[in-house]
């Protein structure tokens, strides 16, 4: 009771300085929690955003990979085998079939295109699924295509049907055929012609502005390849790279059977990668490595820049709560002098000093972890356009951390208590 009373004798009487040293704790555990909430959570949203601009895992014919590489040579070279498309669905069934966002069959072959406004000779049309509706292995259902993979284009007017003779064409090639949405264009191969009418012009802002998109169908038939497919572009939600990962993908043998489980059981595009292998037979899937170095490179990068904030304003914290804890403390020398009078011991008094830490640390972290917690939905609302997951770790670990702050910040004044003679400090006053 006599503890409980000097505590409230104590917050009464600075009431100000004690509210700034509040404050200043609330605004430490808010950024606090703010960022490391946001760095625990960046690496899913980072990676939902790159998701968007297109597949991070091919998969190509095993022969096709053999030969070639699929990160330095033209993609757009004739293949010289085709993967079964009847066998594609399959990637749904794998470890981490929630984790397939989207994917779509491609095949390419040349055509002749011609139309009202000229014709192109020997253009490599691009067959694949727009909006396909697929039945899995396990009975269910999914839908995968190109409208979503490519959700970046510029598109006047429409998607194709999968089952329609449609097509949309590039910018360019229609800005060089007088193409419009409406507009009936033909496809010409030594097996035969296919009159298509455009649905849409899309811009993409690269190489396909001067290409076409057909059902998969159509190409398949114009080429002579029915039921064949020349690639399959996988969009995956997936972790970072790191050195275990990386080796992985040099050779998942050479791994230690702990490592190959975590690699296996860690969303890794290596790991998803190699589970596609081993569902679709005679196939090679590799990752998109300029994507996963940008995702590795951009997130490692968030994270050491929010760490640092959160890292500066723990610095700012000390300082802050070591000088108000201080200029308090001076203030009550006398008090203090003569609680060491009449027998209190110096530990008694730094309890007394802990107990209004301690008080003071409570609000300011509970007060904090509020604000911060909406901060940092504020900021993945701005940013990500998505709410941030709020990890129970994240508050623990910033209590530790505003506990130490707490104590690195009145450990000075603690030490000045124990010298105190209080003969000598109730004489001056």
């Amino acid at each position: 009771m006599f503890l409980l009373r000097l505590l409230y004798r104590s917050f009464t009487r600075q009431l100000r300085r004690r509210s700034l040293i509040a404050l200043t704790v609330a605004l430490c555990s808010s950024i606090c929690v703010a960022m490391l909430g946001i760095v625990l959570d960046v690496g899913d949203k980072l990676n939902a955003e790159l998701t968007t601009y297109g597949s991070n895992i091919v998969v190509q014919p095993k022969a096709d990979a053999v030969v070639s590489n699929l990160y330095e040579t033209d993609r757009d070279s004739a293949p010289t085998a085709h993967l079964d498309e009847s066998t594609i669905p399959k990637i749904k069934t794998i470890f981490w079939a929630y984790n397939i966002v989207d994917f779509t069959a491609v095949l390419k072959g040349p055509v002749n295109v011609s139309a009202s406004g000229g014709q192109v000779d020997d253009l490599s049309v691009t067959g694949t699924w727009f909006n396909k509706k697929l039945s899995l292995p396990t009975g269910e259902t999914t839908v995968a295509g190109v409208s979503t993979m490519r959700s970046w284009w510029t598109m006047e007017g429409s998607w194709p049907a999968d089952d329609a003779d449609q097509a949309i064409v590039g910018s360019d090639l229609a800005g060089r055929l007088g193409l419009t949405t409406g507009d009936t264009i033909t496809l010409t191969t030594p097996t035969g012609s296919r009159p298509l009418t455009v649905t849409g012009v899309y811009t993409s802002g690269d190489s396909d502005d001067d290409t076409l998109y057909a059902p998969l169908a159509v190409v398949q038939e114009l080429t002579g390849h029915v039921g064949q497919v020349d690639q399959v572009e996988v969009k995956a939600l997936t972790t970072p790279e790191n050195d275990l990962s990386r080796k992985a993908a040099q050779n998942p043998a050479i791994l230690s059977t702990a490592d190959w489980e975590t690699w296996y059981c860690t969303a890794y595009a290596s790991s998803i990668a190699y589970q596609i292998e081993e569902a679709i037979p005679g196939a090679v899937a590799k990752q998109v490595r300029q994507v996963a170095a940008v995702e590795g490179n951009v997130l490692e990068k968030t994270q050491t820049l929010m760490i640092l904030m959160t890292a500066l304003s723990l610095v700012a914290a000390v300082l802050a709560v070591a000088s108000l804890t201080t200029a308090s403390l001076v203030e009550r020398t006398g008090e203090f002098a003569l609680l060491k009078a009449i027998g209190a011991s110096s530990a008694s008094v730094n309890r007394l000093i802990l107990a209004e830490t301690a008080v003071l640390g409570l609000v300011g972290t509970a007060v904090g972890a509020l604000v911060g917690s909406g901060l940092a939905q504020l900021i993945g609302r701005i940013v990500f356009g998505s709410s941030i997951t709020m990890r129970p770790m994240v508050y623990v670990l910033v209590v530790a951390l505003v506990s130490l702050v707490l104590l690195v910040a009145t450990a000075s004044s603690m030490r000045s208590i124990l010298k105190i003679q209080p003969a000598t400090a109730l004489h001056r006053r």
